[in-house]
């Protein structure tokens, strides 16, 4: 059985010492594709030289909430121009974060909105980060992006909300991104979102080094420990661990254009 890791952060400092024993571990663990998402233009730039070293890891370019004071024209620019390689499959890190708010809301909508634009010009797929906004992210989707003829689509990554707000997202129909989290006892809601969820709509990621899965909890994160989360997943919709795998993986393949 193979899997994808539809979000990854390979070249954040945790995995600085042993990075290619990390993605070795992966591979043999099954993990087919890695997702390695940027957050900032040198993690962007860090992902994409990532991507070139290594057939089976792709990268995605674009600056986080957090960081979103940063935005502006030469930037946007310098953002582009990476994005235009064949080895970049999305544009993200992007969104709103109302949650830690490390720059203004109002920057962190600038830069969304700017990176959407951006996502419709290169019509490539982008990856929203979302956290305690998800009715601002809905409202900039709809006047900015998906009023756009032949749109790209993309994926909730990390989603954490509710049935209602799912279902918001599939009648958009965005990708579903779930993690470690969905392991984690108590968190009813998120295993009533993969419940409902089609499977049509649901990617898995792991977000390493963050949101380990249970079963590794106080450990880093790696992007094999994905099949816990497709395991988590498996026994919520009730199918095997060979069904979640094949679509799953259909379901990345089809959203980022892999082979």
């Amino acid at each position: 059985m193979s899997y994808v890791d539809t979000h990854c952060h390979l070249n954040f400092s945790p995995y600085h010492k042993d990075l290619e024993a990390v993605i070795a571990r992966s591979f043999e663990a099954g993990v087919e594709k890695l997702i390695n998402v940027g957050t900032d233009f040198p993690s962007s730039r860090e992902s994409l030289n990532l991507a070139h070293r290594y057939g089976n890891i792709f990268a995605t370019v674009g600056l986080h909430p957090h960081d979103a004071r940063l935005f502006n024209d030469k930037l946007s620019l310098e953002l582009e121009n990476l994005a235009r390689d064949s080895k970049v499959v999305a544009i993200g890190e992007i969104g709103l974060d109302y949650f830690r708010n490390l720059s203004t809301r109002d920057a962190q909508r600038t830069a969304f909105v700017g990176q959407l634009k951006l996502a419709l010009k290169l019509k490539k797929p982008v990856v929203i980060h979302c956290r305690d906004a998800y009715g601002d992210v809905l409202e900039i989707l709809d006047e900015v992006y998906l009023s756009e003829k032949n749109h790209p689509i993309g994926v909730i990554h990390s989603f954490s909300s509710s049935t209602n707000y799912l279902q918001e997202f599939l009648k958009r129909e965005f990708y579903i991104g779930i993690n470690g989290m969905v392991t984690y006892p108590n968190n009813q809601n998120l295993v009533a979102a993969v419940k409902l969820c089609p499977e049509d709509r649901l990617l898995i990621e792991t977000d390493a080094p963050y949101l380990t899965p249970q079963v590794y909890r106080g450990k880093r994160n790696e992007p094999m420990h994905v099949i816990e989360v497709a395991k988590a997943v498996a026994e919520i919709k009730q199918c095997s661990l060979s069904e979640t795998m094949h679509f799953t993986t259909n379901n990345a393949k089809a959203l980022f254009g892999l082979e």
